[in-house]
């Protein structure tokens, strides 16, 4: 009888850690899930850039520094989205949403190219591309809360230490990366 109630008790803290390996292991993946979101719209407004540059080099041959601006913070960027370097990503978000808030002011001066309908729509493709990222950047920060909380309690703790599951990095932005860029304003 006592053999039994052993067994019995082995078996459930058994299915208890293999529960509790499993939710370690899903919210794993949602971390990784969310930053694929992130990666892929930040990969398509990498694509957009060039298109827009190019748009407003046919009407700005007198803005090149801006325009040097905003596709050197495209390439550090790409490079920080490519090596998953949270912390070098935050920075060049931040100088790249500068870029374009200065490329856009800029624009101001150019009515030819606030008009044209090929920039308009480039223009309106970044500000959804910018909003999606913006939500999504949301939801991997909640995300990898969610992941580094449930890591850090107890007795999860003793799981994720044992299987090396570890703490993920949340996307911090400096003050000015968090405002949104009024591109309407600019252009009324």
């Amino acid at each position: 009888m006592a053999l039994v109630i052993f067994l019995a008790l082995v078996a459930v803290v058994a299915v208890y850690l293999i529960s509790l390996y499993n939710n370690l292991v899903s919210l794993k993946h949602g971390v990784a899930r969310a930053w694929s979101n992130i990666d892929v719209l930040m990969k398509q407004r990498h694509d957009e850039l060039p298109k827009l540059i190019e748009a407003c080099k046919q009407y700005m041959r007198f803005e090149s520094d801006t325009l040097e601006r905003v596709m050197q913070a495209r390439s550090q960027v790409a490079s920080a989205r490519e090596s998953r370097n949270i912390p070098a990503l935050g920075t060049a978000e931040t100088a790249l949403r500068a870029g374009l808030g200065q490329l856009f002011a800029t624009v101001e001066a150019y009515p030819e190219l606030s008009t044209n309908e090929h920039f308009q729509h480039l223009i309106s493709r970044i500000t959804e591309l910018e909003d999606s990222i913006a939500d999504r950047r949301e939801t991997y920060n909640d995300t990898v809360n969610l992941n580094n909380v449930r890591i850090e309690q107890f007795p999860d703790v003793v799981v994720a230490r044992a299987f090396g599951f570890g703490a993920a990095r949340p996307l911090h932005f400096k003050e000015a990366e968090k405002s949104d860029v009024d591109v309407k304003q600019l252009f009324s």
